[in-house]
């Protein structure tokens, strides 16, 4: 989990955004949205507005007649945010369970399904019950299904959590259940983005942005952040109560419970009360499922482009060099002693920094040559990398029996905000190349492919970083002569002997050096390339299905 993801919002993204990723909003945002892309999916993509869409020009109702829409669309991206936040929190719990950086790496799957959408996008788009609702066929069993596995993992996950000497938490189950959230997730949020565009008029179609990226954010706030916040016995007797106990104000079992069924309970009153006009569904529904062939013929239409697939390959590269620092600086710390709830508050300073950066940077971004700014922060990101690095070799030192003192967060929370910078620099600015290359005709296909393939270009690096953590690591068992601790048997089997297994190399400073040193290689050969594609001329970004 990068440092941003453990104080703030990929898919996470990188997430959703989202940038979303987050999500941070990086999602439509996408980072991501981004928050954790771009999300005009498949309505966009497939068929444009529905028949709810199409009502004479002259009942146009104003933001207030619309108020109830726009507050259901905000509750739904709410709940969406809420089992990603959930996910986002589980890294920081099992890094206080000490489980290894390739269980880190395993459980990092959880978050892909926000970067992988596209793949199924068109079908939740086009195949539906005209009876029941376009959007409401596919929004209503999955919120059922979040809530039932919510409510199921409120029964069990204290148990996939718990360790002791003989077991660690149950890594494997833990990443089923909650990648399937994240699919469930990633599966609502299609088919709230298309009902976004029906179930508001043409002139109030913006707010579904605003819903999408607030909704969001405030879920994963209340998931991540609240969460962790009210888990923590000691941030709640220090702040919250005025007799000290052994717990927190709630557990994460009852969390899921109450949010699995508050899922159960709002989908069932949209089920009941909220209704999808049926004009015109029956005629158009054939045409609509022959266009899930035809947008995933479009999709691979774009791919071959030479422009494009050097861009996708370029995009799948390109965060390789900050991938130990995102991806575990923020699990280092945590190893470090600091305590996750209060690493996770960070993000709450940081919220104005993230509205305000899209604003300022967007102001150099818009000319012809966008990505100059994306190659301009790029090595400014890599320094920041290894300024993680020393901060985390340093934290150590700094801790004293209290606790560490405010001047160590009010460092951590500025070299966070110098990583905002650079962070949201190449997101815009790439955001705008993406806009500014992509064919008119299938903007929404074009847009949403190239996002996806950003998303993944930071999801899978950071996978990798956390999966080399331990192989590069050095320990040694002192105390114990003949012992040794290559692996977890033969820890236990030095700690068995009197001994304890010592750090003498930590893997995480080997990546960020290494990385820092792959960054620095593809900025100097690479990134001039990708700087070349602005040269390129808007006939060579346009395919011929459009021509």
């Amino acid at each position: 989990m990068e440092l941003s993801d453990s104080v703030g919002h990929k898919n996470g993204r990188q997430r959703k955004n989202t940038a979303n990723l987050q999500i941070e909003n990086m999602k439509d945002r996408e980072l991501e949205g981004s928050g954790p892309e771009v999300e005009e999916e498949a309505e966009g993509l497939l068929q444009g507005f529905d028949s709810e869409d199409r009502r004479p020009a002259k009942v146009r109702p104003g933001l207030r007649k619309e108020l109830g829409n726009i507050l259901l669309l905000l509750f739904l991206y709410v709940l969406q945010g809420i089992p990603l936040g959930l996910a986002g929190s589980i890294p920081l719990i099992m890094q206080s369970k000490s489980v290894s950086y390739k269980d880190q790496a395993f459980f990092s799957f959880v978050f892909w399904p926000f970067s992988l959408k596209l793949l199924w996008a068109p079908l939740v788009d086009a195949l539906y019950f005209s009876r029941f609702g376009r959007r409401k066929s596919w929004l209503v069993p999955t919120q059922y299904l979040l809530g039932l596995f919510m409510i199921y993992l409120s029964v069990t996950v204290d148990s996939l959590l718990q360790s002791d000497d003989s077991h660690g938490p149950d890594v494997v189950t833990l990443t089923a259940v909650f990648f399937m959230l994240s699919f469930l997730a990633a599966t609502q949020d299609i088919a709230v983005d298309g009902w976004a565009l029906t179930m508001l008029s043409r002139e109030n179609v913006g707010y579904a942005s605003t819903c999408n990226s607030v909704g969001q954010t405030a879920g994963y706030f209340l998931g991540n952040v609240l969460f962790l916040a009210l888990e923590s016995a000691n941030f709640c007797n220090q702040y919250l109560r005025s007799e000290p106990k052994d717990t927190g104000l709630v557990t994460l079992s009852d969390f899921l419970f109450y949010g699995g069924v508050v899922f159960l309970i709002s989908t069932t009153l949209v089920a009941i009360f909220k209704r999808e006009s049926e004009r015109g569904q029956g005629k158009r529904r054939a045409k609509e499922t022959q266009g899930v062939l035809e947008t995933y013929k479009l999709l691979f239409s774009i791919i071959k482009l030479p422009t494009v697939l050097s861009f996708c390959a370029l995009l799948l590269t390109a965060k390789m060099g900050f991938s130990a620092a995102d991806a575990v600086t923020g699990l280092k710390l945590v190893e470090a002693g600091v305590p996750k709830e209060k690493l996770a508050l960070l993000a709450v300073p940081m919220v104005p920094l993230q509205i305000l950066l899209p604003l300022i940077i967007s102001k150099y971004t818009a000319g012809p040559r966008p990505l100059d700014i994306f190659y301009k922060a790029f090595p400014f990101r890599l320094l920041i990398g290894l300024g993680y690095a020393l901060l985390v070799w340093w934290t150590p030192s700094v801790k004293t029996e209290e606790g560490f003192p405010m001047y160590y967060y009010l460092l951590v929370l500025f070299s966070y905000a110098l990583h905002q910078v650079a962070l949201y620099s190449m997101y815009v600015a790439c955001m705008a190349f993406h806009a500014k290359v992509s064919d008119p005709l299938i903007g929404g296909t074009y847009m949403t492919l190239l996002n996806t393939v950003t998303n993944l270009g930071g999801n899978w690096p950071s996978t990798v970083a956390l999966w080399l953590v331990d192989p590069l690591t050095s320990k040694e068992c002192q105390g114990a002569a003949g012992q040794t601790c290559g692996s977890l048997d033969e820890a236990a089997l030095c700690a068995k002997e009197g001994g304890a297994c010592v750090t003498t190399l930590d893997g995480y400073y080997v990546e960020s050096v290494v990385c820092v040193v792959i960054g620095l290689v593809w900025w100097l050969w690479l990134g001039k390339r990708m700087r070349r594609l602005q040269e390129e001329s808007p006939a060579a970004w346009r395919c011929k299905i459009s021509q």
